[in-house]
């Protein structure tokens, strides 16, 4: 079967330190934290073990919608991704002329999907009856309306689901996206993830699993990848979007092309319900399989941009998976965390950190590990402490893992 090139030609972020994807890109590059404490406006945070988080800021989602009566009937999730939609699609050029409605498609996930939306009726039906729940609580909490609902704004009516791996969420959007583009299922995608958890279920979920830092006295540096004084990760919201389109499409409409998808690769831990194998050897793999396709030497790799989520065994795994593929390569590869500035985004991780790996291709500037002062002698790569660097580079990787062992 012949196979299609397939090339990114937008890109739309909301992150915790930056509501676009300059903003994002600007303040990652200075080491900015978008990480600080529950604001009452969200929720009274006092009670919970965890008392902060990576939220957005003067995000309004009436800005995107045709009436404040349609951006209420979506979950905030939903909101964010149409939002970040929005901004990819501007940023493509792409007009209605430009596509066919039928070979065009939206693979948009989320790894929760509507919580506040659930936690809102569910308080409702406890305080007053099970008649006064709302007629949009379903529709609004799925964790496939975002993808549908992009679908009716562009008119795209070729394939269209929402993936749900937990972390890997979005990440594995966009490379089903490549996948069904590169084999000829369609030749444009709208792909990527979306989430909005924190909210009291979504922050004392986690709490309790003690997967989250407790670092309440510091929220900016309680993200720490790679660190030997990490405690866990930082529950973030946010979305991140992309455009992914076959590059005769794209050429032949003129699109400024932003970087090649080349591989992708995933699989299983078979391991643990949270924990990753010990020796990272399904994340491993995945990284082998990304390589073998897309016909890359591994000496060829310059910057990794790693799941590093701040917790204890993750950066461990993390790092021996890219040793083993890697091997003395591994050394003189950069790596860095994103999520040390705005937490971990869940289902929109991998996508956020996608565009962060464009602009380091368009750009040569690779963005750091903030709150890096004492390095785990057990994660003992160059993971960019502190301070961005730039040179040249060429070829980057995206790694991304999530519960359950995806």
């Amino acid at each position: 079967m012949s196979q299609r090139r397939v090339v990114i030609t937008g890109m739309g972020v909301l992150a915790p330190n930056g509501n676009s994807v300059e903003d994002f890109w600007k303040n990652s590059l200075a080491g900015k934290s978008g990480i600080r404490t529950i604001e009452e406006e969200f929720f009274d945070a006092s009670a919970f073990s965890t008392q902060f988080a990576g939220q957005l800021h003067q995000f309004d989602p009436k800005l995107y919608f045709a009436s404040p009566k349609e951006a209420r009937r979506c979950d905030r999730y939903t909101q964010m991704a149409i939002a970040a939609t929005k901004e990819a699609w501007s940023q493509s050029g792409l007009t209605d002329a430009d596509f066919d409605p039928n070979r065009s498609g939206v693979l948009v996930g989320s790894g929760i999907g509507g919580l506040k939306s659930l936690e809102d009726n569910h308080r409702v039906m406890l305080e007053k009856n099970p008649s006064r729940i709302s007629p949009f609580m379903i529709p609004m909490m799925i964790t496939n309306i975002a993808s549908g609902l992009i679908s009716m704004e562009y008119n795209f009516r070729g394939p269209n689901y929402a993936i749900v791996t937990a972390c890997a969420t979005s990440t594995m959007c966009i490379g089903e996206a490549f996948n069904l583009i590169r084999f000829g299922e369609a030749e444009l995608f709208i792909a990527g993830g979306s989430e909005a958890a924190v909210v009291p279920l979504g922050v004392g979920g986690f709490g309790s699993m003690k997967a989250i830092s407790t670092r309440n006295d510091n929220p900016a540096a309680a993200s720490r990848p790679f660190d030997k004084d990490r405690d866990g990760f930082v529950l973030g919201e946010g979305a991140g979007i992309m455009v992914v389109e076959e590059l005769e499409h794209a050429k032949k409409r003129g699109a400024t092309i932003h970087a090649e998808l080349v591989g992708y690769g995933v699989t299983a831990d078979a391991y643990h319900m949270t924990s990753p194998s010990p020796e990272g050897e399904g994340a491993a793999r995945a990284m082998e399989r990304a390589l073998e396709i897309s016909g890359i030497n591994k000496s060829e790799m310059d910057y990794i941009n790693a799941h590093g989520t701040s917790t204890p065994q993750g950066d461990i795994c993390e790092t021996k998976a890219i040793k083993s593929v890697f091997g003395e390569h591994a050394n003189k590869v950069w790596i860095s965390s994103t999520k040390s500035m705005i937490g971990h985004l869940l289902g929109a991780a991998g996508s956020v950190e996608m565009a962060a790996c464009v602009k380091a291709l368009e750009t040569g500037d690779v963005p750091p590990t903030i709150n890096l002062d004492n390095q785990d002698p057990e994660c003992d790569l160059d993971y960019i402490a502190n301070e961005s660097r730039h040179g040249e580079i060429n070829v980057v990787m995206n790694n991304s893992f999530g519960f359950g062992g995806h």
